[in-house]
Parts: C-alpha cells; sequence; structure tokens
C-alpha cells in the first residue's frame, strides 16, 4: 500500500517535520512519497533528519508520480483514495482492494481546516475518490495511521478508539489543548509523533511569553 502526501506548503516546519518523521517510523520509507514540492526544491532544501530517514519526494505532481519512481504502479482512474472529511463515504476495510493509492493533502492537520481537498478534485478531476475518516480534523500523521489501520489491519473505523481535543498539562500553570483527534495507544494515551510533546510545551511557552 503507498501513501502519498501532496507537500502544499513553503518548507518544512518543525511541526511538519516531526509529523514526516513518524509517518515515515510507521509505514517505513518505500510506502511515503511527498509529491508537488516546490519547483526547484533541492536535496538540501528537505530537513536533514528525513534525508537520513529515506524520505522521497518530488516536485512532480500527482499524476506524474510514475514518471519520478517508474518502479511504482501507474495511478488509474478510479484506483486512488483521497482522504477528504467532506466526502461522503467512509473509509472500510473492504477499500484496501479498490485502490492502490492513498492521498493526503494537507487538508487534515489544518487548524481552521482549509478547502485543499477541491484543488484536488479540480487538478485530478477523473482520478480521485474521495473517502472520509469521521467527522473531526486530524493531524497528517493520525490520518495516515488510521488509513493504515482500516486498510491494512483490517479493522473498522468504529473499532479504532480515539481521544478529541486532548489536553496536555505541563504543570498545574501550564495546559494546553490540542484541536485535533488523536488515535489511542493501549496505554490508552494519544499517538503523538517522537518530540511533538516537546514541541507543543514550547510553542504553549512562546505563546504565553507573547501576552506578557
Amino acid at each position: 500500500m503507498k501513501y502519498i502526501i501532496e507537500h502544499m506548503e513553503q518548507g518544512f516546519s518543525e511541526w511538519v517535520t516531526l509529523e514526516y518523521a513518524q509517518i515515515i517510523r510507521d509505514l517505513g520509507a518505500s510506502n511515503l512519497i511527498l509529491s508537488s514540492l516546490p519547483e526547484g526544491t533541492q536535496e538540501s532544501d528537505i530537513p536533514a533528519k528525513l534525508v537520513r530517514m529515506g524520505l522521497q519526494w518530488t516536485t512532480r505532481p500527482l499524476v506524474e508520480i510514475h514518471e519520478a519512481f517508474p518502479d511504482l504502479p501507474r495511478l488509474r482512474e478510479k484506483r486512488v483514495c483521497l482522504l477528504d472529511p467532506r466526502a461522503k463515504g467512509d473509509l472500510k476495510p473492504q477499500d484496501a482492494y479498490e485502490f492502490d493509492y492513498f492521498v493526503f493533502g494537507g487538508i487534515l492537520g489544518d487548524h481552521p481546516p482549509r478547502d485543499r481537498t477541491t484543488e484536488l478534485y479540480k487538478s485530478y478531476p477523473d482520478l480521485l475518490v474521495g473517502k472520509r475518516l469521521g467527522d473531526k480534523q486530524m493531524t497528517t500523521d493520525t490520518a495516515i495511521r488510521t488509513t493504515q489501520l482500516i486498510v491494512e489491519r483490517q479493522l473498522a473505523f468504529e473499532e479504532i478508539k480515539f481521544i478529541d481535543y486532548p489536553e496536555f498539562r505541563f504543570n498545574k500553570n501550564e495546559a494546553t489543548e490540542m484541536p485535533f483527534r488523536y488515535v489511542l495507544d493501549a496505554d490508552q494515551k494519544p499517538i503523538l509523533p517522537e518530540g511533538m510533546l516537546d514541541l507543543i510545551k514550547k510553542d504553549s511557552e512562546q505563546s504565553l511569553d507573547d501576552l506578557l
């Protein structure tokens, strides 16, 4: 199963870098591709951490993935699933047999959400089929983790344990509520990318300093 992220950002924020690193750990570098990076992007523009982990990337758009990576299967009409919060149907285990690729466009994880699905549908009107992952916004790594559980582990969406808008408390005076849905681990704690909790804490401290 191949997962494609249409990277619609300029550069790589620390948040995005941590998410992508975790996705590589979860999927394996050979199963993740970043497409549509800005023209002229060089390896030196990619965070060194991701390069060391074997991140696959290209400036070519989604429809030219095969040209960038000839060993991958060609994208076929209606065999590419776009994870879309506004799609009519939810992703189901049997969809593992219906699609060759699962595409994420920076669509999940924005707060407030931006209308990037429309951009992708307009760009590839005959290629994409939209499927939904419930009705709550997810970070990109959570969306891919949920998709993996459904299509590779064959779990129904209703069988996956989530937590919505968790609060992370750092001390009696500091806490941050995240406006996303997360998958819970075996200890009933939200699964975050490695290093993300420290980044959330740092961001909350900076926000507090801005108010002082």
